[in-house]
Formats: structure tokens, C-alpha cells, sequence
């Protein structure tokens, strides 16, 4: 606890802390991103880059997963997080949402909102106010101790997020403001927009800045027009960017971005770099793919030539030098394991928990589970009875892809592409099924009040409406996944018997020594997520750009590590094995994180490897 004088003011150009002047050097790590058991090493490696302050966005969808039912445990321990910056010495800016877009679900807002049809998001809509209100109850109440003025590391807290590109509601801003200001904020308070924004996201009583990636003279004169005699700070200096599924890996060159942060710092502005260290979408909290972030620290925590220039560059601004780095991370690669037993996702629905019936189909978000609060993220399967085939129409009603089967028979894939499958006739009555995969809720933008997902109306037959449906929701939560594993009643099967996609594999990864990190490699698996030891690494996608999951050592134990992932195909093997050698599908490891090829026309290059075709190389 530091001797509190006077917190961080913007009374004139220039910043003041304690009564002195003080440029804002921070970088963006958000703690959801990272194992708690790495915050220390990451904060570290902040610090001896010569930067003063930490900035994270809090995400509501995490801390409040259900209504009312609030969670700062293990990764989402934001006192800890913050007692651990203050002890490192480290100032923090909060920008606590509730929306934060982020490259995450609904932008961080929890799907149980959009279980009111008539929800609008981000707005004085009083169904929206009201759980805003009941979450910064629970929220304000653990973060307002660390405040500057209370002896805490806060400086400064940020109202909402970037609300100029959505501004529905004029009485919104104001709104977020006073309930920040009634639950106890003192600190300064920022809005943040980018150049297209400012003239619409900022609220009385909030110094504006501004984000962007590449300097325009001219919206650094918008600004000192829109606020003279105030600091002037890159709240968000893009330092790379996302990734999107099937796309390029974004590389922002290091000569680049320090052109841009060295005119900056020349111009008297404070900068945030955002990202500082990318961090990792674990679980099904991606809309993009966010690996690195080609930031100054790589996803696992490495430096890279960025970390070293701007260490440089920054030192200039310190009296006194800066600290040693902490050493790198150290990573290992461990012998290939095999994939030894699969079991059927069908095989897993005796493990759900009772489905549904329902005469028209029902949203994930509407589904009447999770103490009514219905299915957040992962799959949903909607069945029905057909007595024919035909044409399947989706009538652009699945959100976001269905695998279609007919009894335990793959039919096709429907997605907003393809909207129309044949199914083929048969004798009798027959069970028509759907698992329709939630992609992720997009996180910018004016349709986040349009975000539900799983079967959102009706899909037709043949011209004629399908009703009558049984509907299994499939979250892929801990408690889920621990029960077919841990029964023996299982039906688990050896992989001499061919796999019925999409199917649970299982191996194990043996460690003869303390655990490293490392990446996880699925050469020829098409599309799934892995969970390791429990803990969901993410999904994977054969479509690029990324070709391996971050696997913290954190999250590692000596001897057994149990790896099960859920798989809807596998491109490149064929099962069932043979017999005598059970040479069978399997999982990689690399010290190093692998992204797909790309050529100049933007399409995957497929290298030949011993005869197979592997998207992937290093």
C-alpha cells in the first residue's frame, strides 16, 4: 500500500500522479487470458519493459455465468490480480464494461441476457439496466479498495467500451457513468473510441482518447480540439491484431509499430499497447482466433523483437534503469502419443442431463437448463421424427453449423453457406438429428441483440414445417465431460473398431519430468476442441490459421495427463488400425506454436508429408 497524496489528474496537457507529472506507459493482459499460476512472470516481464501501468477489461460473461451466480475463484480472481500489480509496483487502469468487445463472446456480455426477446444490449432498456445494475453491485464492491485514493493500484477506470461505433442511446453513457460513481469510483474516469467514435462516445466528466493502429495528424488535432488543455493518450495502440478462422496470421512488422509509438511518445501522448501479451481464448470464448496477437509477448510468454525495441525505447523514459527481464519460459516437446479409445458422441447422451421436448424448435440462450438460464456455449442436438426424404431446407435458421444425420448416419453439414441438403428416402419412421454448433457470438458491432444461437425457427421438410422436437444440450462443461470418463458404464471402444464421427478420443500424455509448456498438434483432424486434464485448451480447425493449442505446464502434472478431444472428422487417417501394430490417429507436441501456409492467392498449402496431407507446418 502506497502513501496516498493525489491520484492520477488531467486538469491540464499534461497527466499528473502524486502532484507530479506522469506519462502513462501501459499494456494491455487480460488475466482471463492467462493461468493464474503466470500472472507474476507476465506482470514481471510488463515491468522490465519499462512500462508502468497495466491495463485488463473485466468479463461479465465469466464473473457472472449465471444470473446471480458470480464467480472470482482461480483464473477470474481479479482482487488477486490487482494485489499482485500493486506489489509489483504496477499502476492499473480498469476498464470493467459492462461490454468490452475484446475479441470475446457477445463482447463479454453473458448470453442469459438475450433470453428476453425484446433485449436491446447496451442501452437504458430497463431489462439490460437492471442486470447491469445487479452485477456492478457485486463488482464495484471488490475492486473499489484497490482504488489510488484507498492505497490500491487503480488510477483510473474506464466507462464502457468504444460506445461512439454503437451509440443507440444518448442517456446510455451517462447511465454507465453514475452507476461506476454511486458504487463508490473515484479514480479518474476515460472513455475509449476509435477516430470514427469520438464524436459520439465520450460523456460529461470523462477524458476521451483515442485508439488506433496507424498515427493521422488529423485525429490527433480532433482530439485536442474536442478537449484542449487535456493529456492526450492511445488508450488502445494496436500492436498487432486477431487472427480469423481460415484466414492469413496477422504479422504487424516491429519496425512499423515502433515508427508509430516513437511519434507518440514525441507528440507528449501516453500509449497503452494493446495487446502487451495476447494471452489465450481457452474454452469457447472466441469469436476469432486470438493466439498472440503478434504482441511484444508471445502467447506462451516469449519475448519477442517488438518486447526488446520497445524495452529500448521506453528506457529513455525511466531515471533509473529498468529491470532484468525474468528468464524465458522454458518449453518442451514431448513423444508423439496415440489415440487409443474413442467413444461416440451418441453414446454420450445417456450422460446429459434430461433432454427437452419441445413441439417448435428452441434457442440455445431459451433452452430450459443451467437454472433456467439456458446453454451458453458448445452444441445442441434437436431431433425429430421423419417418415421420408426429400429436401431439408434450414430456411437460414441455424446458427451457426449443423451436422446432419439420420439415425447414426452423416447426411451433410448446413451453415449460412449451405442452406439446403437431400435426404435420402427409407423405410419407415425415421429419427432426423441436427447438432448445431454455437461458432461464438460476435463481439462488435450493431447485432449483438441478435446473437442466439443453436436453431433460432423453423427448418422445413419438403415444404412442410418439422415439429415435435427432443432437444439435448450438449455445453461440454467440466461436469459433463468428468461423468463419461469416470463411469465405467462408458462405452468406450479400442481403435480397432472404426469411430462413428463426430466421437470423444482419449489418450494419455506421460511426463517423466516437471511439466512444461508445449503445443498441441492434431495432424489430419478436421474441427473439435481438446480438453486437457479438465480444462478446456479450445477449439481447433484444420481451416487455419493456427495449427496448435497453447498447453500451459501450469496445467500439467508428472506421470498421467489425460487428453480427450471431441472430433467431428479426421481427414488424413484411415481407421479402423491395423490389428497387429494399432498404429493409430495421433497427437503431437511442438515447443513452439505452428500456423498454416498461406500463398499469395490466400489458399491453404497442403504439404505432402510421408504420403498424407497435414495443414500444418513448422
Amino acid at each position: 500500500m502506497h502513501q496516498v497524496i493525489e491520484g492520477l489528474k488531467a486538469d491540464s496537457s499534461n497527466f499528473t500522479l502524486e502532484r507530479k507529472p506522469f506519462l502513462i506507459l501501459g499494456g494491455s493482459i487480460h488475466y482471463f487470458r492467462v493461468p493464474k499460476a503466470y500472472w507474476e512472470d507476465r506482470l514481471l516481464k510488463l515491468k522490465a519493459c519499462g512500462l508502468n501501468t497495466l491495463t485488463t477489461y473485466v468479463p461479465w460473461n465469466l464473473h457472472e455465468p449465471e444470473r446471480g451466480v458470480f464467480d472470482f475463484e482461480g483464473e477470474l480472481d481479479l482482487e488477486a490480480y490487482l494485489g499482485l500489480a500493486a506489489s509489483l509496483g504496477i499502476w492499473v487502469i480498469l476498464r470493467p464494461g459492462p461490454y468490452i468487445c475484446a475479441e470475446w463472446d457477445l463482447g463479454g456480455l453473458p448470453s442469459w441476457l438475450l433470453r428476453d426477446q425484446n433485449m436491446r444490449l447496451r442501452t437504458t432498456y430497463p431489462g439490460f439496466t437492471a442486470a447491469v445494475d445487479s452485477y456492478f453491485d457485486h463488482l464495484i464492491k471488490k475492486v473499489a479498495p484497490y482504488q489510488y485514493s484507498r492505497g490500491g493500484p487503480i488510477i483510473a477506470v474506464q466507462v464502457e467500451n468504444e460506445y461512439g461505433s454503437y451509440a443507440t442511446d444518448e442517456e446510455y453513457m451517462p447511465f454507465i457513468k453514475e452507476a461506476l460513481l454511486s458504487r463508490g469510483i473515484t479514480e479518474l474516469l476515460v472513455t475509449s473510441d476509435n477516430k470514427d467514435g469520438l464524436k459520439l462516445g465520450g460523456v460529461k466528466g470523462a477524458l476521451e482518447t483515442i485508439n488506433f493502429q496507424k498515427l493521422d495528424p488529423e485525429e490527433i488535432k480532433y482530439l485536442e480540439k474536442i478537449q484542449p488543455q487535456k493529456p492526450k493518450m492511445v488508450m488502445e495502440y494496436w500492436s498487432g491484431w486477431f487472427d480469423l478462422w481460415g484466414g492469413l496470421h496477422h504479422v504487424f512488422p516491429a519496425e512499423e509499430m515502433m515508427a508509430v509509438v516513437t511519434e507518440i511518445l514525441k507528440l507528449d501522448m501516453s500509449i497503452n499497447l494493446y495487446m502487451f501479451h495476447g494471452g489465450t481464448n481457452f474454452g469457447f470464448m472466441s469469436v476469432h482466433y486470438l493466439s498472440d496477437y503478434d504482441a511484444p509477448l508471445s502467447e506462451a510468454g516469449d519475448y519477442t523483437t517488438k518486447y526488446h525495441l520497445l524495452r529500448n525505447l521506453f528506457s529513455h523514459h525511466h531515471p533509473v534503469p529498468l529491470p532484468k527481464p525474468p528468464e524465458a519460459t522454458e518449453r518442451n516437446s514431448y513423444r508423439p502419443v496415440i489415440v487409443r479409445q474413442h467413444l461416440s458422441l451418441w453414446s454420450c447422451l445417456d450422460f446429459t442431463e434430461q433432454p427437452f421436448k419441445s413441439e417448435k424448435p428452441v434457442n440455445m440462450e431459451n433452452l430450459p437448463v443451467n437454472n433456467n438460464n439456458g446453454q451458453a456455449y458448445g452444441y445442441t442436438l434437436y431431433e425429430t421424427i421423419i417418415s421420408s426424404g426429400g429436401s431439408l431446407k434450414s430456411l437460414n435458421n441455424i446458427r451457426d453449423r449443423a451436422l446432419v444425420r439420420i439415425r447414426t448416419t452423416f447426411v451433410g453439414v448446413l451453415d449460412y453457406k449451405e442452406q439446403e441438403l437431400s435426404i435420402p428416402d427409407g423405410k419407415g419412421k425415421r429419427t432426423l438429428g441436427l447438432l448445431v454448433e454455437n461458432c461464438g457470438r460476435v463481439n462488435y458491432g450493431k447485432t449483438l441483440d441478435e446473437q442466439r444461437k443453436g436453431l433460432v425457427g423453423d427448418i422445413q421438410l419438403n415444404a412442410n414445417i418439422l415439429r415435435d422436437f427432443m432437444i439435448h444440450s450438449l455445453d461440454m462443461k467440466p461436469d459433463f465431460v468428468s461423468r463419461f470418463v469416470l463411469q465405467s458404464s462408458a462405452q468406450w471402444k479400442s481403435m480397432r473398431e472404426k469411430p462413428s464421427f463426430p466421437a470423444f478420443f482419449q489418450t494419455k500424455l506421460y511426463l517423466s519430468s516437471s511439466p512444461k509448456d508445449t503445443f498441441l498438434k492434431l495432424p489430419g483432424w478436421s474441427k473439435g476442441v481438446v480438453f486437457v486434464n479438465g480444462k478446456n485448451l479450445g477449439r481447433y480447425w484444420s481451416v487455419g490459421p493456427q495449427q496448435t493449442l497453447y498447453v500451459p505446464g501450469a496445467w500439467l502434472s508428472r506421470w498421467d495427463n489425460e487428453v480427450l478431444h471431441l472430433t467431428f472428422n479426421y481427414l488424413t487417417c484411415h481407421v479402423p488400425v491395423h490389428p497387429r501394430t494399432e498404429q493409430s490417429m495421433k497427437i503431437l507436441t511442438d515447443d513452439k506454436p505452428v500456423h498454416a501456409l498461406k500463398n499469395v492467392g490466400e489458399l491453404l498449402v497442403l504439404l505432402k508429408i510421408n504420403g498424407s496431407q497435414e495443414f500444418y507446418a513448422t
